[in-house]
């Protein structure tokens, strides 16, 4: 398939090359023929010209065959599994050593820890458990 893929790209190239070069010949022809004025501005853009049906297919054909042969030659894609990249990760020594967003709180390997954490949000567990320990220790606070 990598021979095939490449020869698609080098003739789809070469055709898209050929297409624009063509292209341009037909419209510094169009525009020196004196079908046009000529300006600077209007030699380098010209709306007006309409290019012929062969460039245009053969324009459309370079790339159809451009885009097949990059398809062809791209390798199969693979399913994205956050949590096995993850993992991963946590397992790395040199991630679990980073800290994220140089807060010193130890070492961890989840580039999302920073989103678990929740440092700006009230600790519920937390806060639940001090409340039934203190609901079972039958003292009141005053």
């Amino acid at each position: 398939m990598a021979l095939l893929s490449s020869a698609l790209n080098i003739f789809g190239a070469v055709l898209l090359a050929h297409a624009v070069y063509s292209a341009h010949e037909h419209s510094t022809l169009a525009t020196i023929a004196g079908s046009l004025p000529v300006s600077p501005v209007h030699s380098y853009i010209v709306p007006t010209i309409d290019l012929p049906l062969d460039i245009t297919l053969e324009t459309l054909t370079a790339v159809l065959l451009l885009c097949v042969g990059i398809v062809i030659g791209s390798p199969e894609l693979k399913p994205i599994q956050w949590r096995v990249w993850a993992g991963k990760l946590e397992k790395d020594k040199s991630a679990k050593t980073e800290s994220i967003n140089g807060d010193p709180l130890g070492p961890r390997g989840n580039p999302y820890a920073a989103l678990e954490q929740r440092q700006g949000f009230l600790d519920i567990r937390s806060q639940r458990n001090e409340f039934a320990d203190w609901v079972k220790s039958g003292s009141s606070k005053k």
